[in-house]
């Protein structure tokens, strides 16, 4: 009988391990693209690959794009002040 309150213990951390694991990946993007996957069959490749590149020299601008507005951001609210 003792087995059984070991079992059940045991399932029970191992499904919140998972539990946590599956939120960690939602919360980091890991399943944000459901587009891609459903047409991908119907691209050649070297489009699918292209069109990633775009999508990460996009991404990088907006970021690039975004620390430049903060770092005049904070240089303005210095003289400001």
């Amino acid at each position: 009988m003792n087995i059984f309150y070991l079992l059940i213990g045991v399932s029970l951390l191992a499904a919140l391990a998972f539990l946590i694991l599956f939120i960690r990946a939602v919360k980091t993007g890991q399943f944000e693209d459901t587009y891609t996957p459903s047409v991908r069959i119907l691209f050649d490749d070297n489009e699918l690959y292209k069109q990633k590149e775009e999508k990460q020299k996009q991404e990088k601008e907006k970021d690039e794009n975004n620390k430049k507005l903060e770092t005049k951001n904070i240089k303005t609210t210095k003289y400001k002040s």
